[in-house]
C-alpha cells in the first residue's frame, strides 16, 4: 500500500476538526429573534400573525382578502380592539380605522369619504333664541347665576362664545365660572365673551368627571342678558 504524504494526513485531520466545529456552531446557534440595522419585509400577500400560547390571535397585519391588505388588533381575551380594513378585497378601497369596546362594538371610526369622525356622533348646540328679552338675564346689582349646565369633561381645553346685551340705558358685566372658579375674563355687557382656555390647571383631577358651568351677570343699571352660542372641548 503506497504511503500517503504526512501533510495529507494532517490536512484530513484538520478538515475533520473544522467540520466538527461547524456542526457544533450550527446546533448551538442562538435563536434569530433580533433585527439590528435592517427591516423585515413581508410581500406577495403574506401576513404576520401574533398569537397567545392558547392560540388566541392578538395581532395580524398583511394580506387580507383578495387584493386588500389590512390590520387588526385584539385584546388577549380575543375581543376586537382596533381594525384597519374594508373587507371588499380591493387594493384601492378606502379603509376606515375602527376602535372597539370590550364587547367588540365600534365606538370610534373615521369618515373615509369626506374626512373627520364617523363615530361617535357628538352633541351640537341647538339654535338659540335671537330675541334677547328671552335670554338668561338679571337686573341684580350683585353677581347672579343666570344660566347653568353640567357636562362631563374629556378634553383639557374649552372654547365658549356668549352673546351679551343690555337693555336701553343699561350697563353691567358678565363672567363664567367653572366648578365655582372664574374662567376667562369678565366682559362688559354688550360685548361678546369669546374665550378658549384650560378648564383646570390640574386636568387629571377633572378628567371624566361632571363639571359645573355657570354664566353670571351683574347690572349697574337696567338689565343684562347673556346667551351661549358656541361651546366645545379642545386639545392643548
Amino acid at each position: 500500500m503506497p504511503q500517503l504524504p504526512e501533510d495529507i494526513i494532517d490536512r484530513l485531520t484538520q478538515m475533520e476538526r473544522r467540520i466538527q466545529q461547524l456542526s457544533t456552531a450550527v446546533n448551538s446557534r442562538p435563536a434569530l429573534n433580533r433585527i439590528s440595522g435592517g427591516a423585515v419585509e413581508i410581500t406577495d400577500g403574506g401576513s404576520l400573525v401574533v398569537r397567545t400560547p392558547s392560540g388566541t390571535p392578538m395581532f395580524r397585519v398583511g394580506g387580507w382578502s383578495g387584493n386588500e391588505y389590512g390590520m387588526e388588533m385584539h385584546r388577549q381575551t380575543g375581543s376586537l380592539a382596533m381594525t384597519l380594513f374594508n373587507g371588499d378585497g380591493s387594493a384601492t378601497s378606502l379603509q376606515p380605522v375602527r376602535i372597539y369596546d370590550n364587547g367588540s362594538r365600534e365606538i370610534i371610526s373615521d369618515d373615509v369619504n369626506t374626512g373627520g369622525l364617523a363615530r361617535p356622533w357628538l352633541d351640537m348646540l341647538p339654535p338659540q333664541d335671537t330675541t334677547q328679552t328671552r335670554w338668561p338675564q338679571t337686573a341684580a346689582t350683585s353677581w347672579a347665576t343666570i344660566a347653568l349646565s353640567y357636562n362631563p369633561v374629556w378634553q383639557p381645553k374649552m372654547r365658549l362664545l356668549l352673546n351679551t346685551r343690555v337693555s336701553s340705558g343699561g350697563a353691567g358685566q358678565v363672567r363664567v365660572l367653572v366648578n365655582g372658579s372664574q374662567w376667562g375674563d369678565t366682559v362688559t355687557a354688550g360685548n361678546d365673551f369669546d374665550y378658549t382656555g384650560l378648564l383646570s390647571s390640574d386636568f387629571s383631577s377633572i378628567y371624566a368627571t361632571t363639571v359645573k358651568f355657570e354664566i353670571q351677570a351683574i347690572a349697574t343699571s337696567g338689565t343684562v342678558y347673556a346667551n351661549p352660542v358656541l361651546m366645545h372641548g379642545r386639545q392643548t
